[in-house]
């Protein structure tokens, strides 16, 4: 079997975003997870422990921004790599996005190959053993 070259959690409540980007990474040779929404993503995450986060901004029940903002927070995922991935592209939304720490901003519509790129660049080696 081929080892993955990371886990991706992809919190997007837009199923053929969701879709899409999960096709895209899977392809690429990455495990990917997805979730609904920012709580979603909380409540999550500590069990399926990705190496990185793609995350829309504009969610039901937690936005992309406040999600960003309690995984900073939190010890146990403060360093985890997070892809802000949506439509939300007035300067301001990018501003807020350098804010709250994300490591990388990707509007949509977006090339599969630059996120590729991206999440590539910010996912550190898959670890052998878990």
């Amino acid at each position: 079997m081929l080892a993955h070259l990371g886990r991706v959690l992809v919190v997007d409540d837009n199923e053929v975003t969701r879709a899409l980007i999960r096709v895209n990474l899977e392809l690429e040779g990455f495990e990917v997870i997805t979730a609904v929404d920012g709580l979603d993503c909380l409540e999550r995450v500590l069990h399926i422990q990705p190496d990185l986060i793609t995350m829309d901004v504009v969610m039901p029940r937690l936005d992309g921004f406040s999600t960003a903002i309690r995984l900073r927070s939190d010890h146990r995922t403060a360093h985890l790599p997070i892809v802000i991935v949506t439509a939300a592209a007035q300067e301001r939304d990018i501003a807020r996005g350098r804010e709250v720490g994300v490591d990388a901003y990707l509007t949509k519509p977006f090339e599969p190959a630059n996120l590729i790129h991206i999440v590539r660049r910010l996912v550190r080696p898959a670890q052998p053993y878990r």
